[in-house]
């Protein structure tokens, strides 16, 4: 199964208000403008939110993960199986080895309203990792790392620098305003990953 392509908002929708405002600036702020915050769906307007137990539990908190990061069912279980294998906890590293993707790196930094966005950053080669130029948007960083602009379009830079400027980056990033650029000071630790996902059902739902 791919990433999907299909209306966003919809599909957040399902997942209600904490998780909608939570997702990319971008779509969240589509969702704060629309009148339909119910599920998405004919009989949307008149039922509540499903009530879910068990694998269904475990299937939603992975989907959320699948929406928000905007990553294929393949790439989810890669990470998971990276995670299992790493000292500590599963559910910890699960998150962190998300969080550290190049594509979430450039949109936690601030320099895009969303993670499709980030990765259209990357694919078209407007960003250097460590001195190089990359397109894969893919790429786990580590602490130490460095992003910078080096695309050569006054427009794209005028663009980049004014996400850059409105949107607050995190913590564990140092980001340049000036010379548009981002290091990475460390991985985050789970408290500093602003998400309402349960990854712990996440790693149920994999290693069923």
């Amino acid at each position: 199964m791919g990433r999907y392509t299909g209306p966003k908002l919809r599909k957040i929708r399902r997942f209600g208000e904490d998780f909608a405002l939570f997702s990319d600036r971008s779509t969240a702020a589509k969702f704060v403008k629309s009148q339909r915050k119910q599920p998405p769906g004919a009989h949307g307007g008149t039922q509540s939110f499903r009530k879910y137990t068990g694998y269904g539990l475990q299937l939603r908190e992975k989907q959320k993960a699948r929406i928000f990061y905007h990553i294929s069912e393949s790439q989810m279980r890669r990470y998971y199986g990276m995670a299992s294998h790493r000292s500590g906890s599963a559910s910890d590293n699960f998150m962190q080895i998300l969080e550290s993707r190049l594509d979430n790196v450039i949109y936690r930094a601030g320099w895009a309203n969303s993670h499709p966005q980030a990765r259209q950053w990357l694919t078209h080669g407007q960003l250097a990792f460590n001195g190089r130029k990359v397109t894969i948007p893919s790429i786990l960083v580590k602490a130490g790392d460095r992003i910078e602009l080096i695309s050569k379009s006054g427009k794209l830079k005028e663009i980049i620098g004014a996400y850059a400027v409105a949107n607050k980056p995190v913590s564990w990033l140092k980001v340049d305003h000036t010379k548009l650029v981002i290091e990475v000071k460390d991985l985050p630790a789970r408290a500093e990953i602003d998400l309402p996902v349960d990854e712990s059902l996440i790693i149920e739902f994999y290693s069923r």
